[in-house]
């Protein structure tokens, strides 16, 4: 029995003793096959970021502030985006590189820049007002009393020769009287003086022949409308006492309208008296009243920045009414020919405007342009842009954002009929490191200390500059060329060169202090610019 046991004691730890080693060796398997998976996991990510150098992080909302290591970024609640070196290349080429899929993302769409007939029309709103030149006034040429008023009211329609108001003008009384007894003289002298006596004192011809005809004094004087229109005043009621001038009512034709319409500023070079316009109103659905422009009044409005002009349009029927809305289409000479482009294809930084051309297929290049007036929905494009070249319509903002994110500057539009510049010898070639510059560009010349050095952008520690009225101060500079910056570090003093290209500041030249003060390599002379070149 004893032996039994044993045995079985013996078997069942052998048993155990190889269920242990197998679990061992079962739990080394497994933690071995994790280390290598971890290995192989972790070895993916380092094959993909040898492929791909990343040169720095930054936030793409505030693209100017660069880090050395990936993170969260400390301006807003979202992680680092890395910079990749080939995204570097590609942006060191012109224009902006799209993918098929970021331009059906985008809705990105582009138009064709056409050639088609420009006119001067120009679109403005108006009101209708009255004719201010076609007034008539209303007066008493004697003192008198009134002795009737007819019934009439401001904003009343009269006809020419309708009697307004009746007055009692004792003066005149007692010279027609006196005029009738010299008369009864006989005395032909004496009653041609006392008639011009009757016309000195205003009477008009038809009441003097009146008392001629009648032998009798006409003591009551019937003032009438001396033209047909609107009574806009009337200051005289019934028993007034009038004196000699005085204004009794106000009346304003009808015949005509004036249409006051706002013109932008901006436009009002292409707007002249005389020339044709056409009116359209609500009131008359349908219907279009021509007209001239009557006059441009010299005072633009300071709040809305137009000017007021004047077209003056006929009123058969009265139909046109003071104070009725008016579209007004203001035409001018025709202009021969131009370049169009949608409006909405222009990117306006309020220095400039910009347009991206599509130069190949995904790639984009900001173009400075000179705009011209407005036709509709298009614009004219008088400089930067040739008949049949694409332009980015639709999207160009988010392109235009991704511009000034890899640096990318639009070069300004050359001047029409400009001459071409000859290229320098070999010989005569500067021996510094300088980045080719455009003619047009004004350069200014400064001390600064090197504060940071990237591989398109360097940031400098800089004197003040005078011409541009800029202080001592430390900002980042475009480098014209990468090259310009190889060799130096943070702490060099230097001697730089550079020109403001549009809303960049960009280093076309630089030396350290020491080699341009021996003269090793001597900065080469400042380009000549004229000052009508200069942006």
């Amino acid at each position: 029995m004893n032996k039994m046991s044993n045995s079985k004691t013996v078997l069942a730890g052998a048993v155990m003793l190889a269920l242990g080693l197998l679990a061992g060796w079962g739990a080394s398997r497994l933690w071995s096959d994790g280390s290598h998976g971890g290995k192989a996991g972790t070895a993916a990510p380092a094959t993909s970021a040898a492929e791909r150098k990343v040169l720095y992080w930054y936030d793409p909302m505030v693209p100017s502030q660069r880090f050395d290591k990936p993170g969260k970024s400390p301006f807003m609640d979202m992680q680092l985006v890395p910079k990749y070196a080939d995204e570097a290349d590609a942006a060191s080429k012109p224009g902006v590189a799209v993918s098929p899929q970021a331009q059906q993302s985008l809705g990105l769409r582009v138009a064709r820049a056409e050639r088609q007939p420009v006119s001067s029309s120009i679109d403005a709103v108006g009101t209708v007002m009255l004719n201010e030149r076609d007034v008539s006034i209303l007066q008493s040429r004697a003192s008198g009393f009134v002795e009737r008023v007819y019934a009439r009211a401001p904003g009343d329609v009269v006809a020419a020769g309708a009697p307004i108001v009746d007055v009692l003008l004792p003066e005149w009384l007692a010279a027609q009287q006196e005029f009738l007894a010299v008369r009864a003289t006989g005395d032909a002298t004496l009653a041609a003086a006392s008639r011009q006596r009757l016309v000195l004192l205003g009477m008009p011809a038809e009441l003097i022949e009146q008392v001629e005809s009648s032998g009798k004094p006409q003591a009551l004087q019937t003032l009438a409308a001396p033209i047909g229109g609107v009574i806009t005043e009337l200051m005289v009621r019934q028993g007034m006492t009038v004196g000699m001038n005085m204004t009794l009512a106000r009346i304003n034709g009808l015949a005509t309208v004036w249409v006051e319409a706002a013109v932008p500023e901006l436009m009002a070079a292409g707007v002249a008296p005389g020339q044709a316009a056409e009116v359209r109103l609500p009131a008359t659905p349908g219907q279009v009243i021509r007209g001239r422009v009557a006059a441009v009044l010299p005072e633009a409005n300071r709040e809305t920045r137009t000017l007021r002009v004047r077209v003056e349009l006929p009123n058969p029927g009265q139909r046109l009414r003071a104070g009725m809305f008016a579209q007004v289409a203001i035409q001018g000479a025709p202009q021969g020919d131009a370049v169009v482009v949608p409006i909405e294809s222009v990117v306006r930084t309020g220095r400039r405007a910009l347009v991206y051309v599509l130069d190949a297929p995904g790639r984009y290049r900001p173009v400075e342009v000179q705009l011209g007036p407005e036709l509709g929905e298009r614009i004219v494009v008088r400089r930067g842009l040739e008949a049949g070249q694409q332009v980015v319509a639709s999207g160009q903002f988010l392109i235009d954002s991704e511009a000034s994110l890899q640096g990318i500057t639009a070069r300004a539009a050359p001047p029409a009929g400009a001459a071409s510049q000859a290229a320098p010898s070999p010989a005569s070639a500067p021996s510094a490191r300088t980045a080719p510059t455009a003619p047009a560009a004004a350069e200014h010349e400064v001390r600064g200390t090197v504060v940071e050095v990237e591989r398109m952008a360097i940031t400098l520690d800089h004197e003040a500059v005078p011409a541009i009225k800029w202080p001592r101060m430390t900002m980042p500079f475009q480098l014209a060329r990468p090259d310009l910056a190889k060799g130096l570090k943070a702490g060099d003093k230097v001697i730089f060169r550079f020109r403001q290209q549009g809303d960049e500041a960009v280093v076309t030249a630089i030396n350290p202090a020491g080699a341009a003060a021996g003269a090793s390599t001597p900065m080469p002379p400042m380009p000549q610019s004229s000052a009508g070149a200069r942006r």
